[in-house]
């Protein structure tokens, strides 16, 4: 390996390089957000993950909860980390 190559690789190793937080950050906000419809649903009387034929409006409120926070979890995914 010649002096200009190990020059290059010890940079590219000293500088702090960005990196998407990716999957592992992704999965935790997402089984947070998951947690907190569960208690959402428990917390109305019903069971997660259970179809109704006529979903209550608190339940819709519930998802509505769910959505915006799988959105967060999405932003949460694409975003650079040092």
């Amino acid at each position: 390996m010649n002096f200009k190559s190990l020059a290059l690789l010890l940079t590219a190793a000293a500088v702090p390089q960005a990196v998407v937080a990716g999957p592992l950050a992704y999965a935790i906000c997402q089984t947070g957000c998951n947690g907190l419809a569960v208690a959402c649903y428990a917390g109305a009387g019903f069971t997660f993950g259970v179809a109704l034929p006529a979903a209550p409006p608190v339940l819709i409120a519930c998802n509505v909860g769910l959505g915006g926070c799988m959105a967060a979890c999405a932003a949460v995914a694409l975003t650079p980390t040092p």
